[in-house]
């Protein structure tokens, strides 16, 4: 995992970016840190170099804004579009614009459930990226679980079983996990054996 904050897009902008950087560096977050936030922008790059197509800098932002909210509540992607189109509207002449900040605030949307519509490269992107954790090999996907399972500590184990087997058995049961042709036919093997061992793991 690379740093990100030298691949922040927007160079006239560097006080919105020490505070998303803030934000991911809370001490309370487990998994979505700048770890993860870092771990985005890397399968972000990866999609670009094997030629899938999406925009560069819109897609970056909506990556760098999608947890900026991130409090375990219900709204926290409702807050973190919110944060991202007023950020960027406010930043005038910095920032790219009006259209651009409505069309990050969309994106961040979307990984609430990650379903994109075909025909939205940028959002496959995001939303392919987000979830490209689940491919990750073992040991990284027994760390990314038990992080989650951390940022949920207040929970019992009882409680978070059932949470977490719904969200897994949910995302087992799609046709398939990630949209972009890269996704489908590197990621989508991998990330469907970890859910299904995590979910035998719970039961």
């Amino acid at each position: 995992m690379s740093d990100p904050a030298p691949r922040w897009p927007l160079p006239g902008a560097l006080g919105l970016r020490d505070a998303l950087l803030a934000a991911y560096g809370d001490p309370g977050r487990r998994y979505h840190d700048l770890r993860h936030l870092g771990e985005v922008l890397d399968r972000l790059t990866e999609l670009s170099a094997v030629g899938e197509r999406f925009d560069p800098v819109t897609v970056s932002l909506a990556a760098w804004f999608h947890d900026g909210v991130h409090e375990r509540g219900d709204d926290d992607e409702v807050r973190s579009a919110d944060w991202a189109k007023q950020a960027l509207v406010d930043l005038g002449e910095d920032g790219p614009g009006p259209g651009v900040a409505a069309e990050v605030a969309r994106l961040v949307l979307l990984t609430v459930d990650h379903r994109a519509d075909d025909g939205d490269r940028d959002g496959a992107a995001l939303c392919d990226a987000d979830l490209a954790i689940l491919a990750s090999g073992h040991r990284r996907y027994r760390e990314y679980a038990a992080d989650v399972r951390a940022e949920w500590s207040h929970v019992s184990d009882d409680d978070f079983a059932r949470g977490r087997s719904a969200v897994l058995g949910d995302l087992l049961d799609r046709p398939v996990l990630f949209a972009t042709s890269h996704g489908r036919r590197y990621w989508e093997r991998p990330a469907r054996a970890n859910l299904a061992a995590e979910l035998s793991a719970l039961a």
